[in-house]
């Protein structure tokens, strides 16, 4: 499996969502003021970022880059759910293939996977992923974890309790377990 830039994990909200996220929080938190809401942000990006790893989804859609090795077969791409496959280059500097060169799909799932057979130097595939265009079209048990999260660190920044155990409860039935690595025939 290959590595992933922007993927789970790498948040960073853009302006109408940051907003969103921060009015959430300052809401929890009970805060009206002006004057944390950079640290705020920087809290609600990363408890985002830990519940896509959580979940193991992409859960706010962005684009990402995979590098994948030289391999036969089809490869399953390192993030889920995949909406587009928007390029695909091979070495170092990468070149964009030409097309019948390579074979992509996204199946019902999500999982995108790519298959370039002949191409002997590493990939660089570039993807579009995530569940959800906006703040507002995450889950609604997603983003009150987040929520309850961003709080909770915006509180004890010595980090000396535990997470609320309602953050984990909000989050468990979107988790993705992975019970062995995905194969395509």
């Amino acid at each position: 499996m290959g590595t992933l830039t922007g993927g789970p994990g790498a948040v960073t909200l853009p302006p109408g969502d940051r907003d969103a996220a921060l009015d959430a929080v300052r809401a929890q938190l009970r805060v009206e003021t002006a004057q944390d809401d950079a640290l705020i942000v920087a809290f609600a990006e990363t408890a985002l970022g830990l519940a896509e790893r959580y979940t193991g989804r992409a859960l706010l859609l962005r684009a990402m880059v995979a590098e994948m090795p030289a391999a036969a077969g089809w490869q399953l791409l390192p993030v889920a759910p995949v909406r587009a496959i928007t390029a695909v280059a091979a070495g170092r500097p990468a070149a964009v293939l030409a097309a019948g060169t390579f074979a992509v799909d996204i199946d019902a799932a999500g999982a995108g996977w790519i298959r370039a057979d002949g191409v002997a130097a590493p990939l660089t595939v570039t993807i579009e992923a995530g569940e959800a265009a906006s703040w507002a079209a995450i889950p609604a048990a997603i983003r009150q974890g987040v929520v309850l999260l961003a709080a909770h660190l915006f509180g004890d920044r010595e980090g000396r309790q535990a997470p609320p155990a309602a953050v984990a409860a909000l989050w468990r039935p979107f988790r993705d377990l992975k019970l062995a690595e995905r194969v395509r025939a």
